[in-house]
């Protein structure tokens, strides 16, 4: 039975590293924008950016799955913006958020490509790994 593609050339260099701290900075500010709102929905959804925020830097077994963290944090923050489409009240400052939003998409596809070799090359290595996982 294989295990989960821990493919992750390291590929540390200053831009790369002023990227990962770009990302983790615009994904705690939203997680601080969500959590001034109040409510359960705003608060599990600041809870949810704070822990993927943590997830972009921690070391070990976390860190060797980094690009799955990476897509569920595009997923996370895409899903964010369609609920504030549909529902969202229309504000200054949610504005500002969907901005901080997208911008954090953008860069996580930078370093998506950076990292990774970009979309195409994890959705190869992902479906290798499931099939590895099926036999």
């Amino acid at each position: 039975m294989g295990a989960i593609s821990t493919h992750q050339p390291q590929v540390w260099n200053p831009p790369t590293i002023a990227l990962r701290i770009a990302i983790v900075a615009l994904t705690l500010a939203t997680a601080q924008i969500h959590a001034t709102l109040g409510g359960v929905m705003f608060t599990l959804n600041a809870i949810g950016y704070a822990t993927l925020a943590a997830a972009m830097v921690m070391p070990g077994p976390i860190g060797r799955i980094r690009w799955l963290t990476r897509y569920a944090l595009i997923g996370f923050t895409a899903t964010t913006i369609v609920g504030w489409l549909a529902f969202g009240a229309r504000f200054d400052l949610a504005y500002i958020d969907k901005a901080v939003e997208v911008a954090l998409i953008g860069l996580l596809l930078i370093e998506s490509w950076v990292i990774d070799g970009g979309p195409l090359a994890v959705a190869r290595r992902a479906r290798g790994d499931v099939a590895a996982l099926l036999g």
